[in-house]
């Protein structure tokens, strides 16, 4: 992978743990954290969905982001469902309660031995990112400039990266950024 492939991957994985949105297929759900060299996602999930039926039917997914800059990320991959209780125990959040409350069963309890509980992992195969190049400020002139020049506005930079550089990096840990800054991105 050459230096402009490694540099884009660095960019968008760590940075999507501060994103605000993600949305999959038809529901909204909260990035848990991020595992081999944070190109692999990991939500938690209530097993008794039908997001999780979906995604037992039809592996394939694709995962949006969206940070408070306007910065976005397309992550496109396959899902597994996994309800290992020692995983889940691992990732278990105590604000997970709060989602799938309490049935007063003695099991169904929100904790992290609740069987409601599971975790979807997200193989990434490809991603397409945005990276803003303008402030807010930057942007609104750009495109002010667009609407009486017919140009189109340069507000944003796009990086499209493919399986085999996710692969590259996965096995490489090459993050090092914290946030879809291009600062030298030179591609």
């Amino acid at each position: 992978m050459h230096g402009t492939s490694r540099q884009g991957v660095s960019y968008l994985f760590p940075s999507i743990s501060t994103s605000r949105i993600c949305i999959q297929k038809n529901a909204n759900i909260q990035l848990s954290v991020q595992e081999g060299g944070g190109i692999d996602l990991l939500f938690h999930t209530n097993t008794e969905s039908g997001k999780t039926d979906d995604l037992k039917s039809d592996p394939k997914i694709n995962i949006a982001f969206l940070n408070p800059t306007g910065e976005w990320a397309s992550i496109s991959g396959e899902a597994e469902i996994v309800t290992d209780r020692e995983v889940v125990r691992k990732y278990y959040s105590p604000t997970l309660k709060a989602w799938l409350g309490d049935l007063e069963d003695g099991t169904h309890d929100g904790g992290p031995e609740d069987p409601r509980i599971g975790v979807i992992k997200v193989f990434a195969k490809t991603a397409t990112y945005a990276i803003a190049t303008k402030t807010m400020l930057g942007r609104g002139m750009e495109i002010a400039k667009g609407t009486v020049t017919g140009s189109v506005p340069n507000v944003n930079k796009l990086r499209e990266l493919s399986e085999d550089e996710l692969e590259e990096c996965k096995w490489s840990h090459c993050f090092g950024r914290r946030s879809w800054t291009a600062i030298g991105d030179t591609d």
